[in-house]
């Protein structure tokens, strides 16, 4: 069994981020405290989504997922109130739930007409259960939100005599009215799924190792723009891509080991001709590399998947032929299967049945250049060097009613991971670092502007498994350093860039976990997270939180400055 699921299989609890979540009392941790039999509800210090002082609606569904696996997903319809029927300052989706007993961590989505609205995974409870909630800013989908659309939530899960835990969870839907104060927020005109029509599973698409997810799709004549938002999250092995191995090495070793390097990317396509990145982040699931280890505060992105935005501006007067079109998102590297999904967000010309254009400049590749270095160690060990990186530009222009508008995208990274993998494979360190900016420009009447964003990704993971008979006997430790940077900014001409909003997420944590005949012999966690960054209406947020023993031991909020750049 590999080091990445073991956690997962074995453990029957796990804990969840908070701040995002609903906040938990601080608690006086002991020493005899056991992170694997009792621990507090969820924290983190992320901030919250925040909620406009306007009349609001709320719609509220609720729904058990028991024993769910395979089965269709749960459907309703969601219609915007009566009360509330637009336009609105804000739409703010809320997610709740409580589970008890033992069960895996689970992947869970939000589809709204076909189109996903929320991405989650689950943690995994202890036997008195724990609760938790999630909130997200789904404002964008206002074009499909102000009509009644199916709504689908897929959560596929699994309860019989071992796994005991049904997930109780509460969706909530609330429409916060634009005012004077609070002006109607700015959308794009049209939202177009590019999921699975199928009505016997939701509508993310599953891509084998190796393989592609292709939609062909048919859009507007009069296309101004086009972005594509998409979600990618690996399976199995690719759970954890980061800490995969070259297939050679992981061949010596298969019990612990998975293959086929650790560089990933989601490659975008139109028509089969490359059209973008997007560099996906090293998540760990509730449940991954050791369960301590997120008990109370969860990995990075573990709860609130964020999406990834491609920009296909450049491309938006082929789309406007009139023609169908196949938009195909790629996991490329993917060792195992992968789970993803996309949907274009298209600004139409309101003064003109038909735009024109075409692409100008394309310097994508089809595939990055991966160096892979391995060096045997004198103690049998092997260390592993992986580096790779691009620079790209596309360019495109469109003919609208008010002029020719030019868009270029260009993206530079550069990505790298070293580590070291001992003899029999039980112990493995991994340093990756993953970081680059994309640059969007815009020409139109003899004025140019840009956006930046800038990301970082680094990880950093030693892990140890000194013994691994079956899901009942085994010993796991390990540390983790993860961290998500961005950084998005504008500018006019040649001026100096303008900060927009920044993040700045850092987590440390270790974790051990032993089992014998079952029982837990030893377990024992700690965690510190450190948030800086913008809160979605601009304001500098700080917080920092400290975890002993599966218990909060500081909880500090302070203020902060915004960086100048």
């Amino acid at each position: 069994m590999h080091s990445r699921r073991l956690g997962t299989a074995l453990c029957g609890a796990a804990a969840l981020v908070g701040g995002l979540f609903a906040a938990a009392p601080t608690a006086q941790a002991t020493d005899t405290s056991n992170p694997a039999v009792s621990y507090q509800d969820p924290v983190s210090a992320v901030p919250d989504v925040t909620r406009p002082d306007t009349r609001s609606c709320t719609t509220t569904i609720e729904h058990d997922f028991g024993n769910t696996l395979g089965r269709p997903p749960y459907a309703t319809t969601l219609a915007p109130p009566a009360d509330c029927a637009g336009p609105w300052n804000k739409v703010v989706l809320d997610w709740s739930g409580s589970v008890k007993g033992r069960q895996y961590d689970r992947l869970a989505g939000v589809f709204l007409g076909g189109a996903e609205i929320f991405r989650t995974s689950t943690p995994e409870p202890d036997d008195d259960g724990i609760k938790w909630s999630v909130s997200k800013d789904v404002t964008e989908f206002a074009p499909l939100l102000k009509d009644p659309h199916k709504l689908q939530i897929e959560l596929g899960n699994v309860v019989n005599d071992t796994y005991t835990g049904t997930y109780r969870m509460k969706l909530q839907v609330t429409y916060y009215m634009a005012d004077k104060k609070h002006p109607a927020a700015s959308t794009a005109d049209r939202v177009v799924p590019l999921g699975s029509d199928s009505t016997d599973s939701a509508p993310w698409l599953n891509v084998d190792k190796g393989g592609t997810a292709t939609r062909e799709v048919t859009l507007p004549r009069n296309i101004t723009k086009a972005r594509l938002e998409v979600y990618a999250r690996g399976g199995g092995c690719d759970e954890q891509w980061f800490d995969a191995v070259p297939s050679d090495l992981a061949a010596t070793a298969p019990d612990y080991l998975c293959g086929g390097g650790p560089y990933r990317e989601v490659q975008v396509s139109v028509d089969g001709t490359p059209a973008g990145l997007a560099q996906p982040y090293p998540v760990v699931y509730s449940g991954g590399i050791v369960p301590t280890l997120w008990r109370p505060v969860a990995a990075i992105d573990q709860f609130r998947t964020e999406a990834y935005d491609v920009d296909l501006t450049p491309f938006a007067g082929l789309l406007s032929d009139g023609q169908p079109h196949k938009v195909s998102i790629t996991p490329y590297g993917a060792d195992d299967g992968w789970i993803v999904d996309g949907s274009l967000f298209l600004d139409t010309d309101a003064h003109a049945a038909r735009t024109t254009g075409k692409v100008t400049t394309n310097t994508l590749g089809l595939a990055p250049d991966v160096s892979t270095r391995q060096t045997a160690r004198t103690d049998g060990g092997t260390d592993v060097f992986v580096r790779t990186g691009r620079s790209w530009k596309i360019s495109g222009y469109v003919n609208t009613s008010h002029g020719r508008v030019t868009t270029t995208v260009e993206q530079d990274f550069a990505y790298s991971s070293t580590g070291t993998v001992s003899r029999t494979g039980q112990d493995q360190i991994v340093h990756q670092r993953d970081h680059g900016a994309t640059v969007v420009t815009t020409r139109a009447d003899g004025r140019e502007s840009a956006q930046r964003h800038a990301w970082s990704y680094p990880i950093d993971v030693d892990m140890s498994i000194p013994l691994y008979g079956d899901y009942n006997n085994y010993e796991l430790s390990a540390a983790v350093t993860q961290g998500r940077q961005l950084r998005d900014s504008h500018r006019t001409g040649s001026g100096r860039w303008h900060l927009d909003a920044f993040t700045d997420d850092s987590l440390d944590a270790t974790g051990d976990l032993a089992r014998k005949d079952g029982a837990v012999q030893h377990a024992d966690g700690t965690s510190h997270e450190t948030y800086r960054g913008t809160t979605d209406d601009g304001a500098c947020y700080a917080r920092d939180i400290t975890t002993a023993h599966g218990w909060v031991t500081a909880d500090q909020q302070s203020s902060c400055r915004l960086p100048r750049h």
